[in-house]
């Protein structure tokens, strides 16, 4: 759980007297710190509000007196309600990220003239963005331009997290990345402003949960490796 999330815990323990004449959003918002009004809505249920920082989403009791996390699913049509939500915030955040990435930032495995771009959010440890990796070369021969985003799993300090530090400050990323997936130690001096800590952030801001994590142009987001070859059709008839 996040560390807003966790000080949504602690504060709905010990809810504040409401203001008079506040809306229900405005007095959800007082007792969560960095909440605002506008992260906060009516769910299908009474009495429970939805509160949306990012593309994280809990609940709130309306007296902000309990918090609960989890899934909220619709049982006479089966949608589960809090991926639904999840999946439209995540594809408006990646929406506008995806204006402001910029690949001098990233590890880009490219065609020459590419006709679709997919950003890739991969830890360098992680089995299934191995076997992504494995088949870079059948991406971009499908004219695929994949741009890489670290996301190293177990967070700052971790082994992967020095593996992504050290691909960056290669000389040849690309090489390093490629080695490193293959499970080669990568040894590099260390290097000032490396991407990871802001890749991790954004990562964050859009809930990943696992890798290899597919970002789309339009901001659509699949969970997950998918192959070369299935990728490719499905972009190209979109």
């Amino acid at each position: 759980m996040s560390s807003l999330f966790a000080a949504a815990a602690l504060v709905a323990m010990y809810p504040a007297a409401s203001a008079a004449g506040a809306s229900v959003e405005e007095s959800l918002a007082a007792k969560v710190p960095g909440v605002e009004p506008e992260h906060i809505s009516a769910t299908p249920v009474p009495g429970l509000w939805e509160v949306a920082v990012g593309a994280q989403v809990v609940y709130l009791s309306e007296d902000g007196r309990y918090l609960v996390r989890g899934e909220l699913i619709d049982l006479m049509s089966g949608e589960n309600l809090t991926d639904a939500r999840q999946g439209a915030l995540q594809a408006e955040i990646a929406n506008r990220l995806s204006a402001t990435l910029d690949d001098s930032r990233m590890v880009v495995f490219s065609p020459e003239q590419p006709r679709h771009t997919v950003t890739v959010f991969t830890d360098i440890d992680c089995g299934y963005c191995r076997k992504l990796h494995g088949e870079i070369d059948d991406y971009t021969s499908r004219g695929i331009k994949v741009r890489y985003l670290f996301y190293p799993l177990a967070g700052p300090g971790s082994p992967s997290w020095a593996k992504a530090d050290a691909v960056w400050c290669s000389p040849d990323r690309n090489d390093a990345m490629t080695r490193a997936k293959l499970g080669e130690e990568i040894k590099a001096p260390a290097c000032e402003n490396t991407p990871v800590a802001e890749h991790f952030r954004i990562g964050g801001e859009l809930g990943v949960r696992g890798t290899p994590m597919i970002m789309l142009e339009d901001g659509e987001i699949l969970r997950g490796y998918v192959p070369a070859e299935q990728l490719a059709a499905w972009l190209d008839e979109r």
